[in-house]
């Protein structure tokens, strides 16, 4: 993930980060099925998709550490 799109997220509300966490789980998802029936171009897709969907759930996490701390 490149500096800017972490930037980005990072300074994401919640809401949205939700958002593209489960648009990235759909597409990981997609990019299984499809490795599994053909080979991809770039199967090293699924990884660095994988490791931004890490990203992203830890992302959420400190969120929802912050707001559970500021209540």
């Amino acid at each position: 993930m490149k500096q800017k799109a972490w930037e980005e997220l990072r300074n994401s509300s919640l809401e949205e980060l939700n958002a593209r966490l489960s648009d990235a789980e759909k597409k990981l998802f997609e990019l299984r099925f499809k490795h599994s029936v053909v080979p991809l171009k770039n199967p090293l897709e699924l990884r660095t998709l994988r490791r931004d969907i890490a990203r992203m759930k830890q992302l959420v996490a400190g969120k929802r550490r912050q707001t559970a701390g500021a209540q």
